[in-house]
């Protein structure tokens, strides 16, 4: 499943779409505490977080996940948006709370 993909389950909206768009996720990860987010050593990792600012997207080119999907209805700074761009990395948004999300994604994967 691709962040493209779990955007619409979520119903949400990409806000700007990155190179790794199209890649299969194999891992969620579900933080608003980045520091714990950069201690997961996994790959092609799909980030959900509530937290709407620039580390976030950082955070998300460290370690080298597809994309970050904001839930909670939470809108992104104009800042974080062209970080994300600028580092080539997917930003969506979606109305879900984070646990609402997980459990959307789960259920999906489960199919």
């Amino acid at each position: 499943m691709t962040i493209l993909e779990v955007t619409e389950l979520l119903d949400g909206r990409i806000l700007y779409k990155g190179e790794a768009a199209e890649v299969d996720f194999k891992h969620v990860v579900a933080s608003d505490l980045m520091s714990d987010v950069l201690l997961v050593d996994e790959e092609d990792i799909l980030l959900l977080t509530s937290l709407a600012s620039d580390q976030v997207v950082r955070t998300a080119q460290i370690i080298g996940a597809v994309g970050i999907i904001l839930v909670n209805g939470k809108l992104p700074p104009s800042s974080m948006a062209e970080i994300a761009a600028e580092l080539g990395i997917t930003l969506g948004r979606s109305g879900y709370s984070k646990y609402d999300a997980c459990v959307a994604i789960h259920e999906a994967l489960k199919k």
